[in-house]
């Protein structure tokens, strides 16, 4: 007779090779580990194969079959999931809210032009947003509470999330112009950095945690926002990149300088649009990310935008470390 594991037996199965016990396998799973246990047990009975080594070793480990069910075990589960994500689509119909995380790095006139065409084209859809840095979107977007996500690096591989790039950014690092780095009429060095402040935005989701990104002096200033950040770097405390759509006006009236520093990647940064595969978007969350999409396709590179800024420039502000 051949094999006819169900569905259940699959998710358990997956549920301890991810969490690599049959202990947090229970807890994850909110069962009796002798019912973990005992599901396995069945499992390897149908099929005939040893999952899992339990002897020898505190946790166990997948056989030589288990590694090869594994892969088949998560493509049914995913199969599972976007065939109970496009019932629940089509049973919903129009949503009553869309939960929506934005990453700073999304330039504000976008965010601005797409919400405000977001309320002529949905009157009756309430919008619940959060705007934050570095993982917070991925984070709220994993955890469920956010519907959808706009947001730069993904940080972590997750097979229950689905991405796709819609534009790009790019951060500029930047100083007031009284500070001592904006006063040097040179291209900037390593060394000239390695002792000044740098202002460096804590990532509150944890994703990031033992990861710094362009982080180039000995001496940093941790904030909690980039709103805080900007604000300090303008009152002169401290050097640091800040979004380039954030900083447009200022360095067209001079209230920040650009500091030519080769050590500072300036890459162009991908936005991407994010959602968890077994919560697909509705109608009016599908029609946000195809805004996004439309305008931040059109955002300006890094070389064009550095020609707006010279060629709108107030011709009597100085050209400080550029």
């Amino acid at each position: 007779m051949l094999p006819n594991p169900t569905l259940d037996q699959l998710q358990v199965f997956l549920t301890v090779a991810e969490t690599g016990s049959f202990s947090a396998a229970s807890r994850a799973l909110n069962r009796a580990q002798s019912v973990v246990s005992y599901t396995i047990a069945n499992l390897e009975a149908q099929l005939e194969v040893p999952l899992f080594e339990r002897s020898g070793a505190r946790q166990p480990k997948l056989t030589e079959a288990g590694r090869a069910m594994l892969e088949d075990a998560r493509r049914i589960l995913g199969d599972l999931q976007v065939m109970r994500a496009r019932v629940k689509s089509l049973k919903e119909g129009l949503e009553a809210e869309v939960s929506v995380a934005i990453s700073v790095m999304v330039p504000s006139k976008a965010v601005v032009d797409v919400l405000h065409e977001f309320r002529e084209m949905f009157p009756s859809v309430s919008l619940n947003l959060n705007v934050g840095e570095l993982g917070m979107v991925m984070d709220l977007v994993m955890g469920g509470k956010a519907t959808i996500g706009i947001g730069g690096a993904v940080l972590k591989q997750d097979d229950s999330v689905v991405t796709e790039r819609i534009g790009h950014s790019f951060m500029m690092p930047v100083a007031a112009p009284n500070h001592p780095l904006a006063g040097l009429d040179r291209p900037l060095t390593l060394g000239d950095v390695r002792d000044e402040v740098q202002l460096v935005v804590t990532d509150a989701s944890g994703l990031t945690k033992g990861r710094d990104f362009n982080v180039l002096s000995y001496k940093t200033w941790r904030v909690s926002d980039i709103s805080t950040k900007h604000q300090l770097i303008k009152a002169g405390l401290g050097w640091g990149g800040l979004p380039a759509s954030l900083i447009h006006d200022d360095l067209l009236s001079g209230v920040l300088i650009h500091l030519d520093l080769d050590a500072y990647e300036q890459g162009e940064y991908p936005i991407y649009s994010m959602r968890r595969l077994a919560n697909p978007p509705g109608p009016a969350a599908t029609w946000m990310i195809d805004a996004f999409r439309t305008r931040l396709t059109h955002c300006p590179s890094q070389a064009d935008f550095h020609a707006q800024i010279a060629e709108l420039r107030d011709p009597a502000i100085p050209l400080a470390a550029e």
